[in-house]
């Protein structure tokens, strides 16, 4: 591996959740290789199952999967009871819901809550869950991952836009908090990655000038960049961060908006 994950450093297990498909999918094959047994949480048992039994192929590690909603409650009761008898080194907290094309005001209210509840409260639950255990132990790491979308305000994804930056914001503290009992903390930034849900959800990824990382590319960035956190960016966002950090915001949240109308589904304008 070109990163610096180690058994002794981040093991012997490795919770991802959101680890059926996509990015999710290549921090489980990256992290298989460098000799970690995986505990894969998601949504869909078709393709959580594919992607264990892949890497169980593949790699000759243990993997245990379990089907959950994180929204749900007890899902973090059933995480835990899961988990109850190894010892998780590293948590890779991928989970993520969308509002991709829909107006808050007129949204379902419903399903905003549920963006909120994942990406927010869910992850926090399995923070504290897996991050005690790791401050005692005075070793691990917690990797976030997070959205350029985070960086800015946007129309019709304006909750997704705001969790995130809850999300960073958090990411931030935390690793303020852990770093002296040597637990590192990263939330890493994603720009458009070509996903199986950026397909799902119509979005145009063939924009010229648009910036596109591949899956296996952010998985590999991610990892190498755990222990320099609190916050990386992909390669290639570098610039749009920078831009969306700027003075002017007013100017900003409009040219986003402009922007993002290019690359929305039909039905969603």
């Amino acid at each position: 591996m070109s990163n610096n994950i180690t058994v002794e450093k981040y093991g012997p297990w490795a919770v991802i959740a959101g680890g059926s498909e996509g990015v999710g999918a290549s921090f489980a094959d990256q992290l298989a290789a460098a000799g970690l047994n995986l505990v894969l949480l998601a949504r869909k048992p078709g393709p959580l199952e594919e992607t264990a039994e892949a890497v169980r192929r593949t790699h000759g590690v243990e993997v245990r999967t379990l089907s959950v909603d994180l929204t749900e409650p007890g899902a973090t009761k059933q995480i835990a009871e899961l988990t109850e008898d190894v010892e998780v080194g590293l948590l890779v907290f991928n989970a993520g819901a969308n509002t991709y094309g829909h107006e808050f005001v007129t949204g379902d209210l419903d399903r905003f809550g549920k963006v909120i509840e994942l990406n927010i409260n869910a992850q926090l639950a399995l923070v504290q869950l897996f991050g005690a255990p790791m401050k005692e132990r005075r070793r691990g790491g917690l990797l976030l991952v997070g959205s350029l979308a985070g960086f800015l305000g946007s129309a019709q994804i304006s909750i997704y836009a705001a969790v995130k930056a809850f999300c960073r914001i958090f990411a931030e503290g935390l690793w303020v908090e852990m770093r002296e009992h040597d637990v590192d903390v990263l939330e890493f930034v994603l720009g458009v990655t070509r996903t199986p849900a950026m397909a799902r959800a119509g979005l145009n990824m063939d924009m010229p000038g648009l910036h596109v990382s591949e899956p296996e590319d952010v998985a590999r960035q991610a990892l190498a960049a755990l222990g320099n956190g609190p916050v990386q960016v992909a390669e290639g966002n570098e610039k749009g961060v920078e831009i969306r950090s700027g003075v002017d915001r007013t100017k900003l949240v409009l040219g986003a908006y402009e922007a993002s109308k290019k690359m929305l589904p039909p039905s969603s304008k």
